[in-house]
Parts: structure tokens; C-alpha cells; sequence
């Protein structure tokens, strides 16, 4: 049995206010082409299928064509929720999808009924797990003595092996799980799952099983031979702007897992970061290259320049980020009641305005805030005036 791995879809989410959309369709199509070249059987999504519990109607509008394109393609689809996911959204009408070969595990009740799928070698368990949030996962689960996502996920797994065990003698599992496993490194772009200041759990907790799919961390990782995380198929932060995003492809033989092989996906727009002065960024021919990539900025400038994005957006029309660290550092900012002592309202203006941009005003705004200052001055002194006479 081929088995294609795949997580964190974040189907809606945005990047730095842009719209990924378009780029979250053309990867998520990309995954049909697989299942056809590579002839899967099925397709493990484990959890974060959409960025918020209420998605768009077009982040279901993709999600939906995503699903059709994949079963169309030959596979069959099993899909857990994710912390980001509304489980009782999701899981509507599962029992209706499971005829159609989209089978939705979404309850913590049914967290031990496996879908069965069958090969030339036998039967295939496999067990999705929704995202556990630990306190009410542990009243649901009839142990309030768990503590945290170690104690839920290893309930649910003691209740997924006992299942296994009541099963023919060999039997192939596979789980899917949304979790933090000891081992695996974060990005910048994952919501924290922490409960108590603890949201990782320990790979043993999965233990007895041929397969783990792993979502919420958003890099591809091997935790073990067994333990992955398949990664987000998207970049939604620039710390993963290295990552090669990728989904992994399981084969199970006679006797349990017998490959893993990793499939790169394709990159709709990469992304890049650049640092320097403004007029020398917008003049760089070397940097042609990053001119149509998603662009975090850091300028060095002494000087905040001004309208810079406006200005970097002319070349680079998918700049979203924006940094100003001078060279040299900026100037030291004395504490609040060390600024202002002895000052006075316009000399305070003055200084606030030099060490936010790393330049005093010039003759023209130092005019025009004296005016202010004055115009203000005058306001609060008929206001006073004219409370005084009432």
C-alpha cells in the first residue's frame, strides 16, 4: 500500500496581508499529480486543514476542489483536524464522505475506529487522532489524571493499540497526529499548542505502531524511520524561506512499513530577504532575481527613509516585510522620566521625533511643529477658560 503524507494545509491563511490563495490551489493540485504518478492508495492529512475554525467560503471552495482532485486521482482520503481547525466543522457529514472515500476522523470518541483498507498482503488499520486539547481531551477521554499533551496522547494511543490488539495476528497500522514530539524544531509560523509551559510530547507515546503521519510543524522532519513530519506544503513564514517543502511518500509491505521516499513540491512564488540602504536595494542588478519573490526588507539607512515601502514596491511588487535596523545601531533611549526632565514640550517633540527616524527635524517640520504646539497650547488654555467661568 502507497501512502502519501501531507499536513498543515492552512488553506486561507495569508502572508505579511497577502493573499496565498492562488498559490495554496496550484501546490494543493500539484499533490493529484502525484497520487497518479506514484499510484497511491491513499492520503494522509493530518490536521490544519484550513488557518481558522470559520473558513472563507473560498478557502472551502479549494479545500473541496483539493479533496475531489485527490479522490479523482485514484486515492483515498483519511483527514484528522488540527488546533486550527474547527473538529465539528470539519467532520460534517463524515458519514455520508466515508462512501465516497473521504474518511474524516474528527471525534474523540472514534479516535479508535480505524479506517480498514485492504492490499494484496491484508488489512491496514488506520487511526486518526484529532488535535487534543488537553483539558477537556482528558474529560472526555475518562482520565482527569492526565496532565497535558503527554498524558491525553498517550490514552489515545493505549486505546489505539488495545484496538490493535483485538485485531489478526499482522495487521499494518498507521496513526495520524497533530502534536509537538520531542525532537522535532519549530518554525516561526506554528500557533503554540503549550499547556502549562509543556506542549511537547515524547515519539515513545507512539510506540507499536508501523506508521506515525505528524502534523503541526511546519519543516519536514524524520524524528525516526517511522515518526515524520511531512511539513507544510507552503512557506507562511520567512524562517522556513530554506525549507524545501515536500510531502512523503510511504509504502507498506508484507510485514509493515517497507520505504519512505520524500517528493519536493513545486515553489508558486519563493521567498527572499534583502538588506541594505534603500537607493543602493533599488538599484541592484544582482537583485533582479528576488524581484517578483515574497521580499522581507531590512534597511540600514541612518535615516528612516520615507514612503519606503511605496518605494521598494515599484521594483519589488511582493515586498510584505519591512525593517529598519541603522547601521551602527540606533541611538541609546534613555528612560521616560530621564527624556522629558526639565524639557519642554517642543524640545520633547523634537527628540521623539530624532529617535524614532535617527534624524532631528528639519527647518520646515521644526516650524510646523511649533505651530502645532502653539495651536494646542491655545486650544487647552480657552478650554480652561472656559470652564472656569461655568
Amino acid at each position: 500500500m502507497k501512502i502519501l503524507h501531507t499536513s498543515d494545509w492552512h488553506i486561507g491563511r495569508t502572508f505579511h496581508g497577502a493573499d496565498l490563495l492562488a498559490e495554496q490551489e496550484a501546490v494543493l493540485g500539484h499533490l493529484a499529480c502525484v497520487v497518479e504518478e506514484e499510484n497511491v492508495d491513499v492520503v494522509l492529512v493530518s490536521g490544519d486543514v484550513y488557518d481558522r475554525a470559520v473558513p472563507s467560503a473560498e478557502a472551502v471552495r479549494i479545500a473541496t476542489a483539493a479533496m475531489t482532485r485527490l479522490r479523482e486521482a485514484g486515492a483515498e482520503l483519511v483527514i484528522t483536524p488540527g488546533n486550527h481547525d474547527s473538529a465539528a466543522r470539519l467532520g460534517a457529514f463524515a458519514g455520508f464522505a466515508a462512501a465516497g472515500g473521504l474518511h474524516l476522523r474528527t471525534t474523540i470518541a472514534g479516535l479508535a475506529e480505524p479506517v480498514l483498507l485492504r492490499d494484496e498482503h491484508g488489512p491496514v488499520a488506520i487511526y486518526g487522532i484529532p488535535y487534543l486539547e488537553p483539558e477537556p481531551a482528558r474529560h472526555a477521554l475518562g482520565v482527569p489524571e492526565a496532565r497535558g499533551h503527554t498524558g491525553v496522547l498517550t490514552e489515545a494511543m493505549t486505546r489505539i493499540r488495545a484496538d490493535l490488539a483485538g485485531r489478526d495476528a499482522g495487521i499494518r497500522s498507521v496513526v495520524l497526529a497533530h502534536a509537538f514530539v520531542t525532537g522535532g524544531a519549530a518554525s516561526e509560523s506554528e500557533r503554540t499548542i503549550a499547556v502549562g509551559g509543556v506542549e511537547q510530547v515524547p515519539g515513545s507515546v507512539f510506540d507499536g505502531v508501523d506508521y506515525v503521519a505528524l502534523g503541526h510543524l511546519h519543516g519536514p522532519q524524520r524524528l525516526a524511520e517511522h515518526l515524520r513530519y511531512s511539513g507544510s506544503p507552503l512557506a507562511y513564514s520567512f524562517s522556513e524561506a530554506r525549507q524545501r517543502k515536500s510531502v512523503w511518500l510511504a509504502e507498506l509491505g508484507a510485514e509493515g512499513l517497507a520505504e519512505v521516499r520524500r517528493h519536493e513540491l513545486p515553489v508558486p512564488r519563493p521567498l527572499a530577504t534583502v538588506e541594505g540602504e534603500l537607493a543602493g536595494l533599488l538599484a541592484d542588478p544582482e537583485l533582479t532575481a528576488v524581484e517578483q519573490s515574497y521580499l522581507s526588507v531590512t534597511l540600514i539607512d541612518r535615516v528612516r527613509p520615507l514612503d519606503a515601502m511605496r518605494k521598494l514596491r515599484e521594483r519589488f511588487p511582493f515586498a510584505v516585510h519591512l525593517d529598519w535596523r541603522p547601521a551602527g545601531g540606533g541611538p541609546a533611549s534613555p528612560r521616560y522620566a530621564e527624556a522629558v526632565r526639565g524639557r519642554g514640550d517642543e524640545e520633547i517633540t523634537k527628540n521623539f521625533l530624532a529617535d524614532t527616524r535617527g534624524a532631528p527635524p528639519n527647518d520646515r517640520e521644526a516650524d510646523l511643529l511649533s505651530r502645532a504646539l502653539e495651536s494646542a497650547g491655545k486650544a487647552e488654555a480657552t478650554g480652561e477658560r472656559a470652564g472656569e467661568s461655568e
